[in-house]
């Protein structure tokens, strides 16, 4: 890979983190794993896994090493290419956190107060909310703006996130003069939202989750669990959650003929939950054999997170010299 520090191309910068939260399911990969692998060859792609950000909630050492491989091995598995896209952990880019306490110092505490995590947090009445916790934002806007990104593929609900960062290269470029890039979120509108096992969104906190690396038995489990109506058999139905589902990986033919027997009557629930079943089942089964292979090569997918860590670096240092010089802090 050339050295992003000399752009070879006209390509476009694409900057995502992924915190490493546990099992990977079709939500994530549909509203953002699929599209950081299909990306990779237009685009100048860094991809990280945000371990920092797991430290508000995670205390334990051995869980997040456990979760942090998980991730890697999952993207990996998935068709990340380190030749294509430059993976590392941000943990291993200190630039970050250095960077975090420059826009901390210049970001309004009503902003923070105005953001989901922290909003969430108090409506769920938890009693020691962490100052990490609060300023979770400021470190997501210095994940952005240090690589200077053109494009944030992002979840609706993450959109907050760039527009925080965005506000906050703005009131820096003010003050001190031109150093950040304005990145423009790009939410992916068939997918903005997917649907969970009980028809609200798809997520780990909500339990509804159908996980795409599960075993074969709780796959089926996952699947099967999907809540229904109580529509009989012979009745026509409309469209629903395993329709759905299903039309992220069949084709066009595919989901016409599911809607027409949907339509026609005579489809009972459990039976489209096997189509389901099957079409799940054939669309991860190569993603699942890779991992399980990568899985017995842990040494290598560490020395990938290294080296990507390297190449980031370039970039990250670059911006925290442009800092220095503008705050001050360079003499």
């Amino acid at each position: 890979m050339a050295s992003p520090s000399q752009p070879t191309s006209q390509k476009k910068r694409i900057l995502s983190g992924v915190k490493p939260t546990g099992k990977a399911h079709i939500g994530n990969y549909l509203g953002a794993m699929r599209n950081h692998v299909n990306m990779q060859d237009d685009c100048e792609n860094y991809i990280f896994i945000a371990d920092l950000h797991s430290l508000t909630t995670v205390k334990n050492k051995a869980e997040l090493h456990s979760l942090i491989l998980d991730l890697a091995l999952d993207y990996l598995a998935l068709g990340l290419n380190p030749d294509k896209a430059v993976f590392f952990r941000q943990s291993d880019v200190p630039e970050h956190a250095e960077l975090t306490w420059i826009l901390n110092c210049l970001t309004p505490m009503p902003m923070l107060e105005l953001a989901h995590a922290y909003k969430d947090a108090v409506a769920k009445g938890i009693k020691e909310i962490n100052a990490g916790l609060f300023t979770y934002p400021v470190l997501m806007a210095v994940d952005i703006l240090i690589y200077k990104p053109d494009i944030v593929p992002v979840g609706k609900d993450q959109k907050q996130h760039v527009e925080i960062a965005r506000d906050l290269a703005g009131k820096f470029n003010r003050i001190y003069g031109d150093v950040f890039k304005l990145p423009e979120p790009y939410i992916p509108e068939e997918v903005a939202v997917v649907i969970g096992t009980d028809g609200q969104k798809m997520s780990k906190s909500y339990g509804n989750t159908i996980e795409i690396f599960a075993s074969d038995k709780d796959l089926k489990k996952q699947v099967m669990g999907i809540k229904t109506d109580s529509t009989p058999v012979e009745a026509p139905k409309e469209p629903d959650t395993i329709y759905k589902l299903y039309s992220y990986f069949a084709s066009e033919d595919e989901k016409a003929a599911l809607l027409e027997r949907y339509r026609a009557g005579g489809l009972g629930y459990g039976e489209a939950k096997k189509l389901l079943l099957e079409k799940v089942t054939e669309t991860f089964k190569p993603f699942r054999e890779e991992r399980e292979r990568l899985k017995n090569d842990l040494s290598y997918v560490k020395d990938i997170l290294k080296r990507g860590a390297e190449q980031a670096r370039v970039i990250a240092s670059r911006t925290k010299a442009e800092v220095w010089d503008k705050t001050g802090l360079s003499i």
